[in-house]
Parts: C-alpha cells; structure tokens; sequence
C-alpha cells in the first residue's frame, strides 16, 4: 500500500509539473503573440516606435522624426487653407510643390514599408505557433496596404503635374476685369464625318471673383449678323462684319479663322479661337480673359473616369437617326447615363431643334461640373488626368489656378443663372445687338445685388419673364412659360428659362 501511494504522489507531482510548464508555455506564447501585434500596430499608427522600443533605435529614431515633420507640415497646410484658401491652393498648384510633394509621398511609403517589416521580425514570428505566425503575416498584409495608399497618392501627385503641364498654359495670369471672371466655354465636335474640329456649343461664364456668382450665357451656332467691336482684329479683318446670310453663322467663324490664318497678325496661336472670342466680345459688350474647349468626341471617356453621370432626361432622346437606324432610345426620368450614352444625349439631332440640342448639351456639362466634388476627384484622378489629354484645351495659365479654383468652389455653393439668345428672347437669325448686350448687362446687376443663398427673393430678369434664371434658392415661382417639361411653340429652347440650372439638369 505505502509503495502504491509513494507511486502516486510521484505521478501526481509529475502531472503537476507538466500543467504548470504548460501553463507558463501558454502565457510565454500569449505574451509572445501580443507583443508581436504590439509592436505592429505601434508602427502603424507612430512609425519608429517599435524600432526605438525593441529594434533599431536609431532608425526608429529618424522615423519619428519624419512622422513630426509630415504632422507639422499637414498641420501648417490646414492653418493656411483655414486662414486663406488661395494661397493654400497656389501652394498646391506649384509644379515645383508638387514635385516635391510627390517624392515626399513616395519616400514615406516605401519607409513606412521598411519599418512595417522590420516590426514584423521583431514580434520573432519563429517564435510563435503555426497558427499565430500565419495570423500575424495576414495582419502585416494588411497594414502594408496602409503605406501602399501613401505610395497610389504618390503616384496621383504626379499625374496630376503632367496633367497640369499638359493641359495648361504658362504665362502670366489674367485679373478680373470689372470684377469678374469671363471665360468661353466652347463645346467642340470632331466626330466622324467632319473635317477639323467645330464649336457646336458656345458658351460664355460671367463670374463675381468675390461672391463667385455666375451667369452663364448660351448663344446658337446659327446666330448671325456678327458686327466686331472697333480695334478689334476681326473688326479690320470684316469691317462690314461677319453678314453674309445664312452662310455667315457664330460657329462657322472657327473654321473661316483656320482657313485665313494668314491674314491674322504673325504669332496668333488659335486664329479660329480669336474670331470667336471677338464674335463673343462684340455680342456681349464683355472682356473675355480665358478659354475653355472640350472636343466631345473625347467626351465620353471623361464621363466614364468619373463614374457616369446622373442626368434628369426632360424628353426620349434617340441614339443613331439621320444616315443610320436609331438603335436605342434614352428614356424621360432620372437616368444614369455611362459614357457612350452620355455623348449620344449631347449629341443627338434626330428629331430635336438645334435649341434642345444646346439644352442637353448645357445639361450634361452642368451635370459632369455638379458631380466633380473632391471625393470623385481624388478617387478617380488618374483616370480624369488620362481622359483629359486630348478632350480639353485651355489658354488658362497655371498661375491663375489657384484663383480660379478658389473662385469655383464659391460657385458650386451658389445656384448658376442661365441666359439663353434663342428664341423666344431673340431670334438668332434676326436680333437686335442692343438687346442682347443690354439683357447681358441686367442679368449680372440682377446676380450682384441677388440676396444671400438664405434669402428668398426673385431677380427682376425672372418677374419680367426674360430668358433668365434666379440665383436665390427660394426664387419666386417662374413663370408657367419656362417650364422646361413642355415646348410652347417649334424653334424655341425649352429650358431658357430655369430657376436652377443644376437642378433642372441633374438628378444628383
């Protein structure tokens, strides 16, 4: 009996012994797997503190250095945006800043990577069960993504450098004049069928620099009976002016300036561009400062590189018609239209007036602008710099970004007044230039003195029925004539009149 129970205190004992070793083993790897997550996640979130905590204390030390560095560098770009916006934005659009920028980013992504790894042996993954390590590499994975966002931003700073280099100009930048902003917007074709490339949608941006209240003024193609300003170069080029009838029509002028390069002074870069900008000028009794060409054929790739667009379709829009079957139809409704259809709602002629073509048009770029918030254009920025080549063309110089990008962003925040010389306010073919320059002149005191976006008063253009539009949000009712749902009588525009182009436009 004594060597039965000497016999089993000793197995008692050696249990013991095995439960106890298992138990510390068990807290050895607890500890083991915490501090290898530890030193991971201080890493992610401090850079360099794993390495000064249990690795390499000088390059932990050279990290957190970086780290203050980037924090303090964030920190004076939010004070200086906060305190002023444009000088936050000329720094940004500095080509020599973003260089910079760009290498900035790059560096800290692949140092970030560095140190992430070098956390990861620390934590002694050899050390850890199967389980654990497999557990730990899926956790370094997934951290790594973390740098490898700094590395894409990296790589969009540079896109956007070429982007800018690519499509805007040097030289020195324009001021307001009168305290506006006047830029062109022309809408070109260069589809299939075509020879050159002409401004079907003309269009002139009249914006307050302070307020960044905007006027938008839309002309038809066929507008005639263009008479320059004096001392204008077309006005010694056509001193009689631009009268020949129905062969003499606003958009024609691109192409007559082309084919009679020779006869404009030496040096002229755009012949095409000046005639117009100068047809414009006279109409409007306006300075033009700048220009904006989009090439519609390339449009449909923009659309696309933002995701689409959400566009408010007032009427069934064909695709095809003319020299081929229409194939498909683009249906009344809140639509969300891709690239390809997009550019066939712009586009279409099949059963429509040129007026309702200009309308769709001013719709989808209206749209295209409305959706450009800063989310889009971060997450889709390589591919918008990539579509851009080719589709946009600018006389904008890049010092003069700043500026109008801060001026913009008023812009989105405000509700657009649109103007449209179609029928019924004029009759392209047969106008008075008088009107045209008068109504030009009261649509922007109507935006000046408009009541802040709180306010809810009527412009008098909107009391007096004209062709005009209200920027105040809370606008009295438009008259029953304006309804863009229904066109009055043949030939007219159906959205001349529109309390808020944006929303007439966009379903957004």
């Amino acid at each position: 009996m004594e060597e039965r129970r000497g016999t089993d205190l000793l197995e008692r004992d050696a249990v013991g012994d095995t439960l106890r070793v298992d138990t510390r083993g068990r807290r050895a790897g607890s500890r083991e797997r915490r501090r290898a997550v530890t030193l991971l996640v201080l890493t992610l979130v401090l850079p360099g503190s794993a390495q000064v905590a249990a690795g390499n204390k000088r390059l932990g030390r050279l990290a957190l250095r970086v780290w203050a560095g980037v924090l303090c560098l964030a920190l004076v770009a939010v004070l200086v945006g906060l305190v002023s916006r444009t000088t936050l934005l000329s720094v940004l659009t500095s080509g020599v800043v973003l260089v910079l920028l760009q290498g900035l980013l790059l560096c800290l992504a692949v140092l970030w990577v560095v140190l992430l790894v070098d956390a990861w042996r620390l934590g002694r993954p050899d050390r850890l069960p199967a389980g654990d390590r497999r557990r730990l590499l899926v956790l370094l994975l997934v951290l790594l993504l973390v740098p490898g966002l700094v590395g894409w931003l990296g790589t969009t700073v540079g896109t956007a450098r070429a982007a800018m280099t690519s499509v805007f100009g040097t030289g020195e930048a324009a001021g307001a004049v009168d305290g506006r902003y006047n830029v062109l917007l022309l809408g070109g074709d260069s589809g299939a069928g075509r020879t050159g490339l002409r401004p079907d949608s003309i269009q002139l941006a009249s914006v307050d620099a302070q307020s960044g209240r905007a006027v938008l003024f839309g002309f038809s193609r066929e507008t005639e009976n263009i008479r320059f300003r004096p001392g204008s170069v077309m006005a010694g080029l056509m001193p009689e002016g631009w009268t020949c009838g129905d062969e003499c029509l606003l958009n024609a002028l691109y192409t007559w300036g082309h084919d009679h390069a020779d006869r404009f002074p030496a040096g002229t870069p755009d012949p095409g561009l000046l005639a117009t900008r100068e047809a414009v000028e006279s109409l409007t009794g306006l300075d033009i400062q700048y220009y904006v060409m989009v090439d519609l054929k390339g449009f449909s790739s923009l659309v696309d590189a933002v995701g689409g667009l959400d566009i408010a379709v007032q009427r069934r829009t064909p695709m095809g018609g003319g020299s081929r079957e229409i194939f498909e139809w683009i249906e009344p409704g809140r639509q969300h239209l891709d690239g390809f259809h997009a550019l066939w709602y712009a586009r279409s002629r099949t059963q429509s007036t040129n007026y309702e073509r200009m309308a769709r048009q001013r719709c989808v770029v209206t749209a295209l602008v409305k959706q450009l918030d800063p989310q889009t254009v971060l997450l889709n920025f390589g591919d918008l710099a990539a579509a851009s080549k080719g589709v946009f063309s600018t006389d904008i110089p890049q010092d003069a970004l700043a500026g109008l990008a801060d001026v913009a962003v008023k812009t989105k925040q405000e509700k657009i007044t649109s103007v449209n010389f179609v029928p019924p306010l004029i009759k392209p073919w047969d106008y008075d230039p008088a009107v045209v320059r008068s109504t030009v002149a009261k649509a922007i005191a109507a935006s000046e003195k408009a009541p802040a976006p709180r306010a809810a008063a009527a412009s008098p253009a909107a009391k007096s029925g004209a062709a005009t539009t209200s920027t105040a949000p809370k606008a009295a009712p438009t008259p029953k004539a304006s309804t863009p749902a229904v066109m009055e009588r043949p030939g007219t525009d159906p959205d001349a009149n529109t309390e808020d182009l944006a929303g007439v436009c966009s379903a957004g």
